[in-house]
């Protein structure tokens, strides 16, 4: 620690630095920029988060992040049961959900299958989905996992579960923005576009 650095000011810059994407030099602006020109801006920022922390929690259906028991998607009876669409987090429902062109029902894992990290399909709520299959009334799986390693494997790993019960796998296309032009797209991208073609 440096000599004239405040053990407070220390912590705070420390705290920051939890958040993905924030290293030290970011996390000492922020730091710096609420005690010297925001001090009500941190304010609420501890209250917002406090009470968040307190209050939201994962819906007992699609296990996203909610207030309720039942998060509002999940509630919905304009909502298509039998599609169920499975993504990695949170922030992958909220993506889709602005695409406005699907309308069926989520699961969210809260992560990947990952055995070198020990992170196994009951880590990720799988028995859970399992469950949820064989309970019945789902007929198609739109496994939207991010097009990894480890999320290949998840998605090959649902695709088996689903079959098992009856119910259509099918995986997002990944590959051409649109817009975009083919010689600037890597080799892997366009892989994937490729094997993601559809019928016109």
């Amino acid at each position: 620690m440096k000599v004239n650095e405040s053990p407070l000011i220390r912590q705070l810059v420390e705290a920051f630095q939890c958040l993905p994407g924030v290293g030290p030099k970011s996390a000492q602006r922020m730091s710096y920029h609420l005690l010297e020109r925001d001090r009500e801006g941190g304010r609420r920022i501890v209250e917002a988060l406090a009470e968040a922390i307190e209050k939201v929690g994962r819906c007992g259906r699609c296990r996203t992040l909610s207030e309720a028991e039942v998060c509002a998607i999940c509630s919905d009876p304009g909502r298509d049961p039998a599609q169920l669409c499975i993504l990695e987090t949170p922030a992958d429902v909220l993506a889709v959900e602005q695409t406005t062109s699907y309308k069926g029902l989520y699961f969210v894992l809260m992560g990947h299958l990952s055995p070198l990290d020990g992170i196994t399909p009951e880590d990720i709520g799988l028995d859970l989905l399992a469950r949820r299959f064989a309970a019945g009334g789902v007929r198609e799986v739109i496994i939207a996992t991010n097009p990894t390693v480890e999320g290949e494997a998840t998605a090959h790993y649902i695709a088996e579960m689903a079959r098992e019960h009856a119910i259509k796998p099918s995986r997002i296309a990944f590959g051409v923005p649109f817009g975009g032009e083919l010689e600037y797209l890597d080799s892997g991208t366009l892989s994937h576009a490729i094997l993601g073609r559809r019928e016109l």
